[in-house]
């Protein structure tokens, strides 16, 4: 693909920024409905979960084909049948009566928006010159976080004004704008090629990532390695993974080329991007249940909180190029910060935690992101060839994904584990014989001498050590962002790269 006016760019660079909101808005914008989902269709807070696991699941094992369908049916093919298929799923997600067909299409959501965020970026890094790609990325990164910052307040008043369905109902606009962009403005210019997608590897490489994860969600339930199911799980994992392995080396057109980690920038890049898919969604994930089933927020203001995370995102865009023309590590460094800050300040939220006390940690958690994500996806592909761009942006995203889908599960995962024990610990101290208990004014509408009394006592114990296991699951959010900081030495790439 080429395009040498810079008007023609221009309207390149809109299309496949309209691509990539378009599947950026359904990750923030469905995030705002989960606990009414979780009512709606009397699922529990780990079923609700899945809503954006199983979403996120999907996108992870279909991304790596997205080099193989450029090839096969050219980059505007690809683009064209994805918005329709991604829209067909979204009406019927709309439609949906209970969770299971629920889920279903989501996944379908997840598959067919797979190739969308990839191709946008390998569509950008070949149709710019190397002089100006940060800036090409900057404006993307501006027009992307457009949508997620609007769509979650507007998602949020739609659902508590009517339900959850306006929700998807509301994306589907988009996608006809969207379809409309990139039939007018993308076109391929390259010649295609009939390779044959490797799938011994396909299939090998679905199955140790759907086990996984279905391992990481299935796990606390399940009792972990007291069951034969987590134990199929982590055998059908260590299998495929080693035939896959296997295979790749020895096979002459593998579904992951190992080509691309010759490259030590991308090498890095990769792993770092995997980091910063576990950061990036998981508070949108876990404020809006915390914020509703504990606290009583309404929908509508838990999308405006969600919101100021694109205002931050925005802000954040604003000044990254300036950093990354310096040192695109120091973007980088500064992202890990600020997302760390933050998640460490939410490990401190109590339950009277007021609003403007979330919106501008989240809004910071905007900024570390957008800071990272120019920097992070110059580092990854400075010193590739233009041939394995397809592939790198695939694999690229693929981890960012898969980063994201594990961490929702381990936050969960946290949440569930640690409620359960400082339960245990809190119920301890509630005696009917504490000397604190005996003062009318502190027992308020609890009782021991009433059923009611004690329900409500009950509930207060489990509000309050859940919020324990909230400000845990933070606690390993900032430490995890922190950690990540010293990969930054392993970074080495030239200034004149970067331009």
């Amino acid at each position: 693909m080429t395009a040498t006016h810079p008007i023609q760019r221009g309207l390149i660079l809109l299309a496949v920024s309209m691509c990539t909101m378009l599947y950026a808005v359904t990750q923030t914008i469905v995030n705002v409905v989960l606990p009414q989902l979780q009512g709606a269709l009397s699922a529990t807070p780990e079923q609700v979960s899945w809503v954006v696991t199983l979403n996120v699941i999907a996108t992870a094992v279909v991304t790596p084909a997205s080099g193989w369908m450029v090839a096969r049916w050219g980059h505007r093919n690809v683009i064209i049948w994805s918005i329709i298929g991604f829209s067909i799923s979204s009406l019927l997600c709309a439609t949906a009566d209970a969770l299971v067909p629920l889920l279903i299409y989501r996944i379908g959501q997840g598959a067919f928006g797979a190739p969308l965020v990839p191709l946008s970026q390998a569509i950008i890094v070949a149709v710019y010159p190397p002089e100006r790609r940060a800036f090409a990325q900057g404006i993307f990164g501006i027009a992307v976080v457009i949508g997620p910052a609007i769509a979650p307040a507007l998602g949020g008043y739609l659902a508590e004004v009517y339900n959850w369905r306006f929700v998807f109902i509301l994306i589907l606009p988009m996608c006809a704008a969207t379809l409309l962009a990139a039939w007018l403005w993308v076109h391929d210019t390259g010649r295609r090629s009939a390779i044959r997608l490797d799938w011994s590897g396909f299939l090998l490489f679905s199955i140790a990532i759907t086990c996984g994860q279905l391992m990481m969600d299935r796990g606390e339930r399940a009792d972990w390695l007291e069951s034969y199911e987590i134990w199929s799980y982590l055998a059908l994992i260590a299998v495929s993974l080693w035939i896959f392995l296997v295979h790749s080396m020895t096979t002459d057109n593998p579904f992951i080329n190992p080509k691309l980690f010759r490259d030590r920038n991308f090498s890095v890049g990769v792993f770092v991007v995997f980091v910063y898919g576990m950061l990036n969604i998981t508070p949108t994930v876990m404020i809006p249940t915390m914020l509703q089933n504990l606290m009583g927020y309404p929908d509508s203001m838990i999308g405006f909180l969600l919101a100021a995370r694109g205002f931050g995102m925005a802000l954040g865009f604003f000044v990254v190029a300036i950093i990354t023309k310096i040192d695109p590590r120091i973007g980088i460094i500064l992202g890990f910060l600020a997302i760390g800050l933050s998640g460490w300040n939410m490990a401190l939220f109590t339950l009277e935690v007021d609003p403007w006390t979330v919106a501008w940690n989240v809004i910071l958690q905007g900024i570390g992101s957008a800071i990272m994500w120019v920097p992070l996806s110059i580092v990854a592909f400075a010193t590739l060839p233009a041939t394995l761009l397809p592939d790198a942006s695939s694999i690229f995203h693929l981890l960012r994904n898969f980063g994201s889908s594990i961490f929702i599960s381990v936050s969960v995962l946290t949440v569930s584990r640690t409620g359960k024990i400082s339960y245990s610990e809190l119920s301890e101290h509630i005696t009917a014989f504490a000397d604190v208990l005996r003062f009318q004014q502190v027992m308020g509408r609890w009782s021991f001498d009433t059923a009611e009394g004690l329900v409500a006592l009950g509930s207060e114990v489990s509000r309050q050590a859940l919020m324990v296991g909230y400000s845990n699951s933070f606690a390993l959010y900032a430490l995890v962002s922190f950690a990540a900081i010293p990969l930054m030495l392993l970074v080495k790439i030239k200034q004149e790269k970067v331009a």
